[in-house]
């Protein structure tokens, strides 16, 4: 599953440069599938959807940091636990009970965004 980060975010900013997805961005802050990933133009999505990559998307919070959960692998691929929930002060980033994946899920999202040359 996906890490959300609860209301109990304090605005740290610990947590953004941890993401290896560039899944994490500060409230308000607009995002697009493409930051900090490989994907570009038009991408099919592992849930069936199209994309553009470039797009600019609507930030999911305006008060606090939030995660995109199409581009949350968990870290899988590049670590053994969830960066953000690891250097977390006040433990805000948790397994979204919203966004359920399996592990096998997880790794083909990251390698969707991150494909080896």
């Amino acid at each position: 599953m996906a890490i959300i980060i609860t209301d109990e975010c304090i605005n740290c900013g610990a947590c953004e440069p941890e993401c290896p997805n560039t899944a994490i961005y500060e409230g308000a802050d607009s995002w697009r599938y493409s930051d900090g990933t490989s994907l570009n133009g038009t991408i099919d999505l592992l849930s069936g959807k199209t994309i553009d990559a470039e797009a600019v998307n609507q930030a999911v919070s305006d008060e606090f940091y939030y995660i995109v959960a199409d581009k949350c692998t968990e870290c899988m691929g590049f670590h053994e636990e969830p960066q953000c929930a690891a250097v977390c002060p006040v433990d805000c980033c948790v397994p979204d009970p919203n966004h359920v994946e399996t592990e096998e899920h997880l790794l083909a999202k990251q390698r969707l965004m991150h494909p080896k040359p």
